[in-house]
This record gives C-alpha cells, structure tokens and sequence, in this order.
C-alpha cells in the first residue's frame, strides 16, 4: 500500500461518488491508499467502482446508498460519521441543477437542488466536523462551481447554491484555524461529465476543449489543495484568471452579460 505524508488521509467519505467527478475522487484516494465510504444513489455503480477500487488498489471500500435529497437517508450519512473506524476526510460532492428560466421550473425541482446542494451539505459538513474536532484532525472538502463568483441569470438556482457553499466554506475555514480540522473548497470551471446532460446545460454547448476540464483533473487538483490546508482551490490557470477578472468586473455588467449568453441558448429569458 503506498506510503502516506502527514496530511493523508486513512479513510475517507466521497458523495456522489457514482459518476464525474466523484467516481475520480474515489480512484485518485483509492491509488494514494485510502480506504472508502462511497455514497450515492445508484446502488449498482456504486458496487460496480467499489469492486475496481478494491481490486486495483486493494482498499477496503464500503458502500452506502444513500438519496441527500431525502432528510432520512442525510441522517444515515451523518450517523456514518460518528461511527467506527472514523472518517478523517469528508468530500461534499454530491450535487444537481437545473437551467433555464427559473420561473419555468417546477418549485420543487428548484427546491430538490437546495436540498442536495446546500441542506445535505451542511448537515454532513457539520457531523463531519463534531467528529473531527473529537480527535483534533480532519478535513472536509465541499464542492462548489466558479459560478459561485457572479450571478447567473439562467442558472439562477443552481448558482446561488454554489455561492452559498464558497462563502459557508470559506468562514469555516476561519472558524476552524488552529483546531487540526480544515476545510477546503473547491470551484471548478466546466467539467467533462454527465452532469451537464442530466441538468440540461445548453448554454454550454459550443465551449471550446480547452476550457472543458477532465474529472481526474479537478479531483486531483482539489486533493491536493485540501491536503496542503488551503481554503479555496480552483483548478486550472484558466479559471483563476477568469476568477480574477470576476472579481475585478461589476456586478450589474455580469448580470447582464450572463442574461444574454443564457438567452441566447435557452430564449426563454425575459428582458
């Protein structure tokens, strides 16, 4: 089994770990040797890279199906949490969107991805931390999106999920400063997965590769920030200058320019 630095991890819970982005995280952990809870919905995914990671990486994998839309089953991850052997590492990946005129989604649909994005993600990030804080280490690495940064007319939902997350991570990892506990969080641009055909994402037909990134990528990049103890990881020298650029842009000129690139897929927009 490979050898471990001081800020590796023995054991670590992934969500959404059936496909994308969480299915990469599970197989660059399971290659640096640690061992997995994998949560999601798809029972037989879940099984199917729990088997790989076992076998390519001889890893101990549990496996446990889990809804985060469903408050009863964001219970069965918490009580995972509290129990042995303990997680020192927890990745809130788990996440979906819709796009499109907001007002022309159903309510629960917008609500579903509050559910997942934000009350799922709080709650686990909270057990995960009254655990780790017991034992004076850990660390929670929450999955948000570089539209966190600016408001995206057309993904209205969606990114204002995001944005909650970056800034809810950010000040726990103020909180958290000198406790052996750290949380990180990551804000990948657009990520080659099934993601975007399940939310719909029109608006991103036609991105050029370059500015598409690979899953393994995003992951690897990400578990290396987390494990450094950094606050904030965005992954690609691309996005961090758009990063910037966002911050140095007003807020009113973003609306309007993200408005118009959501019209001008989706042309359900109101002026």
């Amino acid at each position: 089994m490979p050898s471990r630095g001081k800020r590796d991890w023995e054991r670590a819970l992934v969500t959404g770990a059936s496909a994308g982005i969480g299915t990469a995280y599970a197989r660059a952990l399971a290659a640096q040797g640690t061992h997995l809870v994998l949560v999601a919905r798809n029972v037989e995914l879940l099984e199917k890279l729990a088997q790989e990671c076992r076998t390519d990486y001889n890893v101990d994998v549990e496996v446990l199906p889990a809804d985060l839309s469903d408050p009863q089953q964001v219970a069965d991850v918490e009580r995972r949490l509290f129990d042995s052997p303990r997680l020192d590492l927890v990745v809130n990946n788990a996440g979906i969107g819709t796009f499109g005129a907001f007002h022309e989604h159903a309510v629960g649909a917008e609500l579903r991805q509050i559910d997942v994005n934000v009350g799922a993600l709080v709650r686990l990030t909270h057990a995960g931390i009254a655990s780790m804080t017991r034992h004076g280490s850990g660390t929670i690495l929450n999955m948000s999106s570089i539209m966190a940064l600016a408001p995206f007319p057309g993904s209205a939902t969606y990114a204002a999920s995001k944005a909650f997350v970056a800034s809810f991570s950010e000040a726990l990892h103020e909180e958290l400063r000198g406790s052996g506990v750290t949380v990180t969080v990551a804000l990948p641009g657009i990520v080659q997965t099934e993601f975007m055909e399940r939310a719909d994402a029109h608006h991103l037909d036609g991105v050029p590769g370059f500015a598409s990134l690979k899953p393994e990528f995003v992951a690897r990049a990400t578990l290396r920030a987390a494990r450094k103890g950094k606050a904030v990881s965005i992954p690609g020298l691309g996005y961090r200058i758009m990063a910037a650029m966002i911050d140095a842009t007003p807020r009113a000129l973003l609306r309007r320019f993200n408005a118009a690139s959501a019209r001008g897929k989706y042309g359900t927009l109101h002026r």
